[in-house]
């Protein structure tokens, strides 16, 4: 007799004292990310220190959500148990997408055919929910 399917989750973010701003601006649509006080890099994903410098003033700064795709996949295939949640999703693009502000976070891109994503193609933050109150930032073409 089979088993019935299962249904795995997609992880979610591990929200910790240091995630925490963050993922309240993302609850608020606002993309806000780190930059360090004392060297001025961007810092990301959010720690406690920077990564060039090893500085601790870090701080918040609210970002425009404008960019371009740097680099995009198309993830056609599940591979791996962990990332088995994401199976009802696929096609789907993973990209690393430039932000006006010069940044680079790596996202989704949604809103459009996997088969119009292209390489410098315009794109403006939106936020889906992942769970109540965790909003993922994803981009759309602009």
């Amino acid at each position: 007799m089979a088993e019935p399917a299962k249904t795995i989750p997609k992880p979610l973010p591990e929200i910790t004292p240091v995630t925490r701003p963050f993922w309240d601006a993302t609850a608020q649509g606002e993309l806000i990310m780190q930059r360090c006080k004392d060297c001025g890099s961007w810092v990301w994903c959010p720690r406690p220190a920077c990564v060039e410098c090893g500085g601790e003033k870090l701080e918040w700064t609210q970002l425009s959500g404008r960019g371009q795709v740097f680099a995009f996949t198309v993830i056609r295939e599940v591979v791996g148990r962990a990332l088995r949640g994401f199976a009802s999703d696929i096609p789907y693009v993973t990209a690393w997408v430039d932000l006006e502000e010069g940044p680079r976070i790596c996202s989704n891109i949604v809103g459009c055919p996997i088969d119009q994503v292209t390489i410098g193609m315009s794109v403006e933050v939106v936020f889906e929910e992942a769970a109540q109150g965790i909003f993922l930032p994803k981009f759309r073409p602009r």
